[in-house]
């Protein structure tokens, strides 16, 4: 096929007098071509192939007269290649199929309904795995629904003691507690869904002694809906990019690996200069900023939580018949958060990690 610019160097050239020969090798095509086309004097318009009727062309009237006739709903191919195959249709499945799938209307996406709490009311957890092996890194997210503001912690595992201590962390990074707080189904909170009817779950004994104690009510997602806490599910994907993906590069460059501690201290600049100071998307607003107004909403941060650990083990699903009362024994144990050593000293990252901090916030 002969392009506008290839027909007009071809004009070009013989009005400069080069021979048939030399312009076809010139332009790179046949001397018949270049002939052809000198002896049209105009550029020819190649026009597209009808389309060859195929075996279900006679029958496409009556398929989208029948689609038709059950709009809104549809008619599954199975039930309409009965029908044309009863008429003498001797096509196959496929071309049926792919002929129902363009005369489909494209129904519109479904709005995607936020929900907005007022300040105080609600904050979203969640965990996020980065690593498994024998040197795990988890982080736990924590994200208020009015302010946007968000608190991270990275842990080696997401034990009870481990979520407990996440979440006393959190409230004292954004300044109180608030009345709600939503999860997914983490076994470290919820052991059994609607045991006893809709709505009836048989929680974590020593989680739920812990939310009783602190005085927030446990809300639990509904299943496989991932988006009834979108909040801290989007604040989980910015953190991998933003934050985890390029520390980890950077100290790959230099033969380390992150550990939890470091990550931890790192995790702290970037919430304080990026993160919760960035305008948010949906709020247009700094998290930070939204942050001031939400804290005088948020309950007060009660006194160290001094549960019995034993008592972090799940409840039987029934009591036993010699003993009916779930009462918990009466050593009491403070929740002890043990912190892990760094892998690193962190010396060795200083140079490194203050010039990461640096090229964030350029990014950001």
């Amino acid at each position: 096929m002969i392009t506008n610019e290839v027909y007009m160097e071809i004009e070009v050239l013989r009005k400069h007098g080069f021979s048939l020969r030399r312009i076809a090798a010139e332009v790179g095509c046949a001397v018949n071509t270049v002939r052809s086309h000198l002896t049209a004097g105009h550029k020819p318009k190649y026009e597209r192939q009808k389309k060859r009727p195929s075996k279900l062309s006679p029958y496409e009237a009556y398929l989208r007269e029948r689609q038709a006739s059950a709009h809104p709903l549809w008619i599954p191919a199975t039930v309409l290649h009965r029908e044309i195959t009863a008429q003498g249709y001797q096509g196959g499945m496929s071309q049926l199929r792919r002929f129902l799938r363009e005369i489909r209307p494209t129904l519109p996406a479904e709005p995607v309904v936020r929900f907005e709490t007022v300040p105080g009311e609600q904050m979203q957890v969640d965990w996020v795995e980065f690593r498994k092996g024998r040197e795990p890194l988890y982080a736990f997210c924590a994200t208020l629904g009015y302010s946007r503001a968000s608190h991270v912690e990275f842990v080696a595992d997401m034990k009870v003691g481990t979520l407990i201590d996440c979440h006393q962390k959190a409230f004292a990074a954004l300044g109180g507690v608030p009345r709600r707080i939503l999860y997914d189904n983490m076994k470290t909170v919820v052991l059994e869904r609607d045991v006893d009817g809709p709505g009836e779950h048989r929680y974590h004994a020593g989680f739920l002694d812990y939310a009783k104690h602190c005085g927030f009510v446990i809300k639990l997602c509904r299943p496989y809906r991932a988006r009834t806490k979108g909040k801290v599910e989007r604040f989980n994907g910015y953190l991998r990019r933003s934050f985890y993906v390029p520390l980890v590069a950077k100290l790959k460059q230099a033969g380390l690996q992150l550990d939890v501690v470091t990550a931890n201290v790192e995790v702290r600049h970037w919430l304080k200069e990026v993160a919760n100071v960035r305008i948010h998307g949906t709020t247009q607003c700094q998290p930070s900023e939204q942050l001031q107004q939400e804290q005088a909403h948020l309950q007060a941060i009660p006194a160290m939580w001094r549960g019995d650990i034993a008592a972090a083990r799940p409840l039987a699903a029934k009591p036993t018949a010699g003993n009916q009362s779930n009462a918990r024994p009466a050593t009491v144990a403070e929740c002890i958060a043990t912190s892990l050593p760094a892998q690193h000293p962190l010396a060795v990252y200083e140079q490194l990690l203050a010039a990461w901090r640096t090229d964030v916030a350029v990014m950001q």
